[in-house]
C-alpha cells in the first residue's frame, strides 16, 4: 500500500509539470503585455522597460541562450519559465499585477469560502444522491424508478445559473426565508481565525453566526449539488442493478438472508467503486471553483476570484489559480484511487 502511494504520488509530477507549462504558455501565446496592462498605453518608454526588468519579462520564455553563453548551463535556465517553476515549488506564484498581493495569499483568503460551499454541496449530493439511486433501482421500471430518472434528467439540463436566479427569486426576494448572497449578513461582526466560518463560529461558541452563515450556505450549496446529485442519482442506480442481477445475490435471496441485509451488506458495498468515483471527480471538479454559482450568489470563493482575473488579464493570479486547482483536483483522485482498498477488501495494492 505505501508503495502503491509512492507511486502515485509521483505519477502526480508529471501531471502537474504539464499543467505548469500550459498555464504559462496560454496566456503569452495571447500575446497581452503584462507591463503594458498595468502601466496603459501612455506609459513613456523608460517606466515601461523599467516594469519589464523589475517583472522578469526582459528574458526569454523558456531558456536563455544569450546568458548560456556568457555563463554556461547554469545561464541557460535563466528564463521566465524556469523562474515560474523554481519560485512555484518554493510556494511562491507570483503577485498580482494590479493589486501587488501575493497569489498565495489570495488562494488561501478565498480557498476556505469554496472549500465549504463544496462541502454542503457534496454532502446534499451524497446524502440524497445515493439513497434514491437505491430506491430506483430496488423499483425498477415502475412509477417510482420513472420519476426519479427524470428529475436526474432535469437535474443535469437546468443550467446552474438559471437555477441560481430562480432559487433567489423565490425564496429570497419573494418568500424572504433565505439570504441571496454573501457568506454573512452585512451586520454581524464576526473575525475568524482559519476562514472557515462554520468551524470558526463553533469553535467560538457564536451560534448566531453558525446560524447565520449556514442560512447563507443553503441557496448556492443546494444550487452548486444539483449535478453532482443528479449523476450520483444516475450512476448508483446503474451500479445496483448491475450488482443485484449478480449470481451471488441470487444465491443470497435463496438461502433467506433478510432482504435489508443483502443490500445493505452483498448488493451496495460491491456498487460502491463506481459512485465513489464519481463522487471523488465531482467533488475535485466543485473543490477547483464554480465559478458561475459564486457569481450568482456572490460568493467569495477561488472560482470567481480567477474568473475575474481573466477578465482583467492578471497573468500570475491565472497561472498560480489553475496550477492550484490542478493540484486540488490530482489530490482528491489520489485519494479516491486508495479508498478503493477500504470498500473493497478484495483489492489490493501492489
Amino acid at each position: 500500500m505505501f508503495s502503491y502511494f509512492i507511486r502515485r504520488l509521483l505519477g502526480l509530477l508529471p501531471v502537474l509539470f504539464g499543467v505548469s507549462l500550459l498555464v504559462f504558455t496560454i496566456p503569452r501565446v495571447i500575446g497581452s503585455d503584462p507591463a503594458r496592462i498595468m502601466l496603459g498605453e501612455r506609459a513613456s518608454p523608460e517606466s515601461y522597460q523599467r516594469l519589464r526588468l523589475e517583472l522578469g519579462l526582459d528574458v526569454p520564455y523558456f531558456l536563455n541562450f544569450k546568458e548560456a553563453r556568457t555563463n554556461g548551463v547554469a545561464g541557460l535556465f535563466d528564463a521566465q519559465y524556469p523562474n515560474f517553476l523554481r519560485h512555484a515549488l518554493q510556494g511562491d506564484l507570483g503577485k498580482s499585477i494590479f493589486s501587488r498581493i501575493p497569489v498565495v495569499t489570495s488562494l488561501t483568503h478565498f480557498f476556505p469560502a469554496t472549500f465549504e460551499l463544496t462541502m454542503v454541496a457534496m454532502f446534499i449530493a451524497v446524502v440524497l444522491g445515493v439513497p434514491l439511486g437505491i430506491l430506483a433501482a430496488l423499483n425498477r421500471g415502475t412509477v417510482i424508478d420513472t420519476t426519479l430518472m427524470f428529475v436526474a434528467l432535469a437535474g443535469v439540463s437546468f443550467p446552474v445559473f438559471w437555477l441560481g436566479i430562480i432559487m433567489i427569486y423565490v425564496f429570497a426576494v419573494g418568500l424572504g426565508w433565505l439570504p441571496p448572497s454573501g457568506r454573512l449578513s452585512p451586520t454581524l461582526i464576526f473575525h475568524g481565525t482559519t476562514g472557515f466560518y462554520v468551524l470558526d463560529a463553533i469553535l467560538q461558541g457564536r451560534w448566531d453566526v453558525l446560524w447565520n452563515a449556514i442560512r447563507h450556505l443553503i441557496l448556492p450549496g443546494i444550487a452548486l449539488g444539483t449535478i453532482p446529485l443528479a449523476i450520483i442519482v444516475r450512476m448508483t442506480r446503474s451500479s445496483m442493478l448491475e450488482v443485484l442481477g449478480q449470481d451471488y445475490i441470487r444465491t443470497a435471496r435463496a438461502k433467506g438472508v433478510e432482504a435489508r441485509s443483502v443490500i445493505n451488506k452483498h448488493a451496495l458495498r460491491n456498487a460502491l467503486l463506481p459512485v465513489v468515483t464519481v463522487i471523488g471527480l465531482s467533488f475535485g471538479q466543485l473543490l477547483s471553483g464554480a465559478i458561475l454559482t459564486e457569481t450568482v450568489f456572490a460568493w467569495p470563493g477561488i472560482g470567481r476570484f480567477v474568473y475575474d482575473a481573466i477578465s482583467a488579464r492578471d497573468y500570475p493570479i491565472i497561472q498560480g489559480g489553475v496550477l492550484f486547482v490542478a493540484t486540488m483536483f490530482v489530490i482528491v483522485n489520489m485519494v479516491v484511487d486508495l479508498s478503493y482498498a477500504v470498500i473493497d477488501p478484495r483489492i489490493q495494492y501492489t
